[in-house]
């Protein structure tokens, strides 16, 4: 039986498994679930998936999404109002 684990991996360094795959590029919030865009507003905490990699060990198969932070300026090209 082979086990397939996501988890991802915040800019501090901190963790967090999630049961669902991302997308490179994708944007999303804190809990790592995707975003609808356009975002409602540009002050929320949100990050874009910046590397997938892959670790395979004898029975397990470890997918981690590194996140980058976005700032304000950077989500008013997902907003539907200007920040």
């Amino acid at each position: 039986m082979r086990y397939v684990t996501r988890r991802l991996v915040f800019p501090e360094g901190d963790t967090q498994e999630i049961e669902w795959a991302l997308k490179f590029g994708q944007i999303v919030d804190v809990s790592g679930k995707p975003l609808s865009l356009p975002v409602p507003t540009v002050r929320m905490l949100a990050f874009r998936v910046r590397r997938i990699s892959t670790e395979e060990t004898r029975n397990e198969d470890i997918t981690s999404y590194s996140l980058e932070q976005l700032f304000p300026e950077d989500l008013a090209a997902y907003s539907e109002t200007p920040p």
